[in-house]
């Protein structure tokens, strides 16, 4: 177990007084959030809120360990802190652990190029756990997958990438153009984890079910070996890989929303942030959201202009 991680979540629920609340700050699930202070009360030995149906409060042990835990959570912040400006200008980064390799690798050239003397760090993880990490202060900016909802962070622009089918090259539906939703009715479904990505996941699946696909079974990871191996299908934007058929989808019904995400801002998160839309327009299948269009205003007859 992840202490000090358990112990940050302890503190959001400790100043909320609300799991719902808390997990919003957090930008997560609530009940992974309920799962992690079980855990963390499993791991001590005591309980440390009081549930009921209306309220949740603090035990006499919760109050004795809050301040305990809000020094631990800052003397980590603290070291990590001083160990990167130990060891020169470094910039942490949250990405997506499915972005792959190429585009990080760009990123990474990119950044370089207009920043030679800070150092990219990045580091793999799901929105939920970007989200915790930047509000922490353990990550500077990450790329993260909306919806979310986190007080405190700022976003950048938000680019778009439309999803396509995955498919083993021998699924018969491979040999379409083209593949409606409806028609991968009976399949099982591959997705990143809830936890991670609930925002996404949620509007996922709802939209799937809208156009008449309902998974008999989803699967959580990023791996797409069970996609491969044809037990399953799953939604990206790309190309033909060795041994899956990508196909777009008719009507284009998925779209995956994506911005940079930080608490600070600084010039260097700026530049990241700037080169991150670039890399991702240009090695991921993104594009800027266009601007909603604008509202034409009817007037009454007679009315003065």
């Amino acid at each position: 177990m992840d202490l000090v991680r358990h112990l940050r979540y302890f503190t959001v629920v400790a100043e909320e007084l609300h799991f719902g609340n808390a997990a919003i700050r957090l930008g997560m699930a609530q009940p992974p959030l309920s799962q992690r202070i079980k855990r963390l009360e499993e791991e001590l030995g005591v309980r440390l809120f009081d549930r009921s149906a209306r309220q949740v409060r603090l035990t006499e042990a919760g109050r004795l360990l809050l301040g305990e835990a809000r020094d631990i959570v800052a003397r980590v912040d603290r070291l990590r802190e001083l160990a990167r400006h130990g060891d020169g200008a470094v910039l942490k980064v949250g990405v997506p652990p499915d972005l792959g390799a190429a585009v990080i690798a760009a990123l990474v050239a990119g950044f370089r190029d207009s920043n030679p003397d800070v150092r990219l760090a990045p580091a793999e993880s799901w929105t939920a756990d970007q989200v915790t990490s930047l509000t922490g202060g353990s990550l500077d900016v990450g790329i993260v997958r909306h919806p979310v909802t986190a007080p405190g962070l700022s976003f950048g622009g938000t680019l778009v990438q439309t999803q396509g089918v995955l498919l083993a090259d021998g699924d018969e539906l491979a040999a379409r153009a083209e593949v409606h939703l409806a028609d991968l009715a009976g399949r099982e479904l591959l997705m990143p984890p809830k936890e991670g990505e609930p925002g996404m996941y949620a509007e996922t699946l709802a939209e799937c079910r809208r156009r008449g696909y309902v998974p008999t079974q989803v699967h959580e990871g990023s791996g797409l070996g069970l996609v491969m191996a044809g037990a399953a299908v799953a939604f990206g934007a790309g190309q033909d890989t060795p041994g899956l058929v990508w196909r777009p989808l008719i009507g284009a019904p998925l779209a995956i929303r994506v911005s940079t995400a930080w608490r600070t801002a600084t010039d260097t998160v700026a530049d990241f942030s700037s080169v991150a839309a670039g890399v991702l327009q240009d090695n991921a299948g993104m594009a800027a959201r266009a601007a909603a269009p604008a509202r034409r205003v009817s007037r009454r007859p007679g009315a003065l202009a």
